[in-house]
């Protein structure tokens, strides 16, 4: 068969599984299974496609109807202009997230804390975007950490993050300009209704079990022993929750303190400073 007809047939049998952007899932899985750019499938189209090229898409057009994510099934996805290796021990790169990375690059900082790192992307971002700062990323997972530092060598800002295993500050004794996260932040109620895809991620990084608020309280009570005077704090947030958490960085002496939009205007960031001789 042609790749034009192959790709039509992935396509419908995704339409089939009630999966939405059909088509675009199907042309990102071709491409993979390609080792090509989806962008090339057009000069392609015509193309016979071998055996083994062709088992390979169907498999993960199988796995996509059944709710594998279609970066789980690439083992990688995009984010900020670049590409990280992700999997079943990492929460996937969203675009909500660049809310923060644009808002932590509006001033200078020479270390960063990024907790609950995960793939590492916000703290490798941040290092790329920033050659001469460096980092520490933490997480309660080893797995997580072994991706996050596979990504950071691919990246080459290797020599300038260091990750630690530790639940939120308790292995973490130094001070930085900047701490980020983006922590578990749904309550365990909302995560039955879930799209399918997040049950592939792994639980731990969605939620905390409870209200949804547990790892603000542990950040906004800790973070201010670990910030040099006049450092940033900067958290993501669930849309809802920015009154929540910016309350929490006000009781706990953070000032500036600003709640962020992402780029389709919702709360998505915290932002607060810590005190310094001007800020009681």
């Amino acid at each position: 068969m042609i790749l034009r007809d192959v790709l039509r047939a992935g396509a419908e049998e995704l339409r089939t599984a009630g999966v939405e952007n059909a088509m675009r899932d199907a042309r990102r899985l071709m491409a993979g299974a390609l080792g090509v750019d989806a962008g090339r499938l057009t000069l392609l189209e015509r193309d016979e496609v071998t055996p083994v090229v062709s088992a390979t898409f169907l498999d993960a057009i199988r796995q996509r109807c059944e709710g594998v994510p279609v970066s789980h099934l690439l083992g990688w996805r995009e984010f900020y202009g670049r590409r990280f290796e992700v999997s079943r021990d990492v929460l996937d790169p969203r675009p909500e997230t660049e809310a923060l990375i644009a808002e932590a690059l509006r001033e200078p900082f020479e270390e960063v804390l990024d907790l609950g790192t995960g793939s590492g992307c916000i703290v490798l971002t941040l290092l790329a975007e920033r050659p001469a700062a460096s980092g520490v990323g933490t997480d309660l997972s080893a797995a997580a950490l072994e991706v996050a530092r596979r990504n950071a060598q691919a990246l080459g800002v290797e020599g300038r993050c260091a990750f630690t295993q530790s639940d939120w500050f308790a292995d973490v004794g130094a001070r930085f300009d900047l701490i980020v996260s983006n922590p578990p932040y749904i309550a365990a109620e909302e995560m039955a209704g879930l799209a399918p895809e997040l049950r592939h991620e792994p639980r731990m990084a969605l939620t905390d079990e409870a209200d949804g608020l547990s790892a603000y309280r542990v950040i906004a009570a800790n973070a201010g022993a670990h910030l040099r005077p006049g450092g940033r704090l900067l958290v993501e947030i669930g849309w809802q929750q920015g009154g929540a958490v910016a309350a929490l960085f006000r009781a706990a002496g953070f000032a500036e303190v600003a709640v962020l939009p992402d780029l389709d205007g919702r709360d998505r960031v915290v932002r607060g400073r810590w005190r310094d001789g001007k800020n009681p």
